[in-house]
């Protein structure tokens, strides 16, 4: 080549250089910051999901941290229950005490009092004080609002989660579809009785029930309401009570029935001792062998009525109710269901759970409850609503007493189920129906609080944990830089950048050899 105008070698030589240079430096930068992708050029599709993977990250971290901090709010909410348990503990055992009048003393009895009056007060300061971080724990903020419940319904309601998806407030539509009922045994008053309203001979009858079981010894001629008189004053012994079928007039028969509702509750009454053949005095028993809701016993009731048949022992059964459509658990007067968007317990008013006929009944979850963020996205499926409701004196224990709902505050001084009241009435029944249905809200409500971290939040973090591991090292794989292979890489680089270097200066030296030519 004798053209010195345009050295061909040297642009090659130059033009691989400046490649050298460029991967030489690229090797550089990454050695230097760890990363195989520092700007968009070095890999754009990388570059995208690792940016992507790095938001996850910084959610998942997040909601790790979430999970952490309910954790710790939940432990500071049983703490300060687990201290009104303690305080409900001793109550129960100073009624206890107290209930034992032919060993203690008036004073003993009204010192007894004291302390519990006490504990009451504890229990509603607890409530009013307990926090966490400035957010008061036990007071009923944290609880879910409702509005349309009707007492004539719905007596009392628990919300304990409900989801509000795209919508501020839950409409709950509650429909009995198969009564509550009490075990009954019906006695017809009409059958072989020579005098109405009355027995034909004397007779000794076996009474049993949830709560025990006693005899009755009954001499002939005596009423149909000196038996219901006998029965009931050992309801409290038996769980088990009688009343007349039609309440104007005595000769048509008496119902002898479970004191409560439900599955768990019975009667069964047994002949002990009087004529050899029932029907030489009559007191011939019936139940209804089918599912029939109760019959009324406004005087229209009939012995000749469909499904009564002959029978000692009959069981009550549990109330039966759709909500929002689905079919709720009943035991009793109460109905729960457990969903993922609805949790609550209701305490269904005793006229209409024995009429399915009634119409729906509906009332509204408003919003409220706590809210915790467990996920790394703020979507409704990575929301977990718990309402903690107020465990104040005044709203714990709700019990059905003679219609009303009464709670522990009856049990300070000169209130319904103080000791004194109860000692006046001998009967610590209320008193210890309210503090039980006490202990047992709470002892739910901490269950429910140990379930919901062992299994939301400690399972949800567990999830969060092994997604971080996996997206960190998945990112790790497509963003940071592998040092064997970029040392590698530089070491080519380097050798390069010294060829290309010297290969220059030869392609530079070649145009002198025109020189020659010229002499």
């Amino acid at each position: 080549m004798a053209r010195i105008n345009t050295n061909v070698p040297s642009v090659i030589a130059q033009t691989n250089l400046a490649r050298n240079n460029s991967e030489l430096e690229q090797r550089l930068e990454r050695l230097s910051t760890g990363l195989r992708i520092n700007r968009g050029k070095d890999d754009p599709a990388g570059l995208i999901i690792s940016e992507r993977i790095a938001t996850d990250l910084n959610g998942i971290e997040r909601a790790i941290s979430n999970t952490d901090r309910a954790s710790s709010m939940i432990a500071t909410t049983e703490a300060a229950l687990a201290e009104i348990n303690e305080l409900l503990n001793s109550i129960k055992g100073l009624m206890v005490e107290s209930a034992n009048t032919g060993a203690n003393s008036p004073e003993e009895r009204a010192a007894n009092q004291l302390q519990i009056d006490s504990a009451i007060q504890s229990i509603t300061r607890i409530s009013n004080t307990a926090t966490f971080g400035g957010l008061k724990l036990l007071d009923g903020s944290l609880d879910f609002n409702l509005s349309g419940l009707t007492s004539s319904t719905i007596v009392k309601a628990q919300v304990f989660s409900a989801s509000f998806v795209g919508s501020s407030s839950l409409q709950v539509d509650v429909d009995v579809v198969e009564s509550a009922q009490k075990g009954s045994l019906f006695f017809n008053g009409n059958s072989n009785i020579s005098t109405a309203g009355t027995l034909n001979s004397a007779l000794t009858i076996r009474v049993q029930g949830s709560e025990g079981v006693r005899e009755l010894s009954f001499t002939s001629g005596q009423s149909f309401s000196q038996i219901i008189s006998g029965i009931n004053q050992l309801t409290a012994l038996t769980g088990v009570e009688a009343s007349l079928i039609d309440a104007t007039d005595s000769s048509v028969g008496l119902v002898i029935r479970s004191s409560n509702y439900g599955a768990d509750e019975f009667v069964s009454v047994d002949r002990v001792d009087g004529p050899s053949d029932p029907a030489d005095d009559g007191f011939s028993l019936f139940k209804f062998d089918n599912d029939a809701d109760f019959p009324a016993l406004d005087g229209t009731f009939s012995f000749a009525a469909t499904g009564l048949v002959s029978a000692s022992r009959d069981t009550g059964r549990d109330i039966s109710a759709l909500i929002n459509g689905s079919l709720s658990t009943g035991r009793g007067l109460e109905i729960s269901i457990n969903s993922p968007s609805l949790a609550l317990e209701l305490q269904v008013n005793e006229a209409y759970a024995i009429d399915p006929t009634l119409s729906t009944d509906t009332f509204y979850i408003t919003g409220g409850g706590s809210t915790f963020q467990i996920g790394p996205d703020i979507t409704a499926q990575q929301q977990v609503s718990f309402g903690i409701q107020s465990v104040a004196a005044s709203l714990l224990g709700g019990t059905l007493v003679n219609g009303t709902i009464q709670t522990l505050s009856s049990l300070a001084k000169g209130k319904d189920n103080s000791i004194e009241e109860s000692v006046r009435r001998g009967d610590f029944t209320d008193a210890q129906a309210i503090l039980d249905t006490a202990i047992d809200e709470i002892s739910i409500l901490r269950g429910r609080m140990g379930a919901f971290e062992r299994n939301v939040l400690a399972t949800t973090q567990r999830s969060l944990q092994t997604q971080f591991e996996n997206l960190t090292s998945s990112r790790s794989r497509i963003r940071d830089a592998d040092f064997a292979a970029e040392t590698s890489q530089l070491t080519r680089a380097q050798i390069l950048q010294s060829s290309g270097t010297s290969v220059l200066g030869l392609a530079n030296q070649q145009a002198q050899s025109v020189l020659q030519l010229l002499g």
